[in-house]
């Protein structure tokens, strides 16, 4: 894809380049982890032991508390897939070590949901055989495909996602048997959890909204992952988490209120405030007139992820 730069109506093309090597694509994405991926950092180049021999990349936490592996490779002919997996392999096989060296790094309060960790791989390309082997594996892969040009610029694109969380119950339970027997005693929370003994006017009102949600883009790309006081919706990180209420549905935006174009007046900025979401700006759905003016906040915030 061409880049260009426009200065008084003329444009100018930015080259493509690329980094010398895979250390130094990984230091950059370890400085930014939170900011391209939604991922805080918790240690780098984290050696696996004697037994189960190797390094990770890069281990995070993302905004919900999910366990996260990020493997990187300069090009896509590597086989990153088969690595990552094998690293997957080991986390849910060593939730111990992994909770200390997060506690270590981002505090003993930490809360980890260990329902189905992610594994984030980083390339410059992938290929079709690539995005259907992580379809037919099951696990909660996610392919990201990187552009360099000149020093300045970072172009960062999800290509591919396999947990769209519009499964069932039954089907989400059997994803993440694929991963680890050993999430048999996590909980896993469901679209039906958040709706139980919820109003039929509540169920629409989410139905609505969820649906346009999804409808933000045509790819399919955008994931939906119930926790355990919200919904999220995340385009490679969250820019909304919903949460069904008694007679409305509230929802928590990941925009800044100071970005937020809202002539109405609907969102608050509860940045200071105690709030269950990852986002700082909060609203509300309370009937089906409102969907519009609700959606025009989400869609800001969707923006903010491309």
């Amino acid at each position: 894809m061409p880049l260009y730069q426009v200065k008084q109506q003329k444009v100018n093309q930015i080259k493509p380049s690329s980094f010398k090597n895979e250390r130094e694509l990984q230091k950059l994405f370890e400085a930014n982890l939170e900011a391209l991926l939604g991922v805080r950092f918790v240690a780098s180049e984290f050696t696996t032991g004697d037994r189960q021999r190797g390094r990770i990349d890069s281990l995070g936490v993302d905004q919900d508390g999910t366990p996260v592996i990020v493997e990187y490779k300069k090009t896509g002919k590597e086989n990153v897939i088969n690595q990552g997996l094998f690293y997957l392999d080991w986390l849910v096989d060593h939730k111990g070590d992994f909770t200390l060296v997060a506690q270590e790094a981002l505090g003993k309060d930490i809360e980890l949901d260990w329902s189905s960790p992610r594994l984030i791989l980083v390339a410059e390309s992938f290929t079709e055989y690539d995005k259907y082997a992580v379809n037919r594996i099951g696990a909660n892969i996610q392919l990201w495909t990187y552009r360099r040009y000149g020093d300045d610029f970072l172009f960062l694109e999800s290509i591919f996602a396999t947990t769209s969380q519009k499964a069932s119950k039954k089907e989400k339970a059997a994803e993440a048997e694929t991963i680890s027997e050993k999430v048999e005693e996590e909980i896993i929370y469901t679209l039906d959890d958040h709706l139980k003994g919820k109003s039929e006017d509540v169920k629409n009102l989410f139905d609505a909204l969820k649906e346009r949600i999804f409808a933000l883009n045509a790819d399919d790309d955008i994931l939906e992952k119930p926790n355990k006081i919200y919904i999220s919706y995340k385009h490679g990180k969250n820019f909304c988490e919903v949460h069904p209420q008694s007679k409305d549905v509230k929802i928590w935006l990941d925009i800044s209120y100071s970005d937020l174009d809202d002539p109405k007046k609907f969102g608050r900025d509860v940045s200071n405030v105690g709030h269950h979401g990852t986002g700082e700006v909060e609203t509300k759905l309370g009937n089906l007139s409102e969907l519009d003016d609700v959606m025009n906040l989400i869609e800001q915030s969707y923006m903010q992820t491309l």
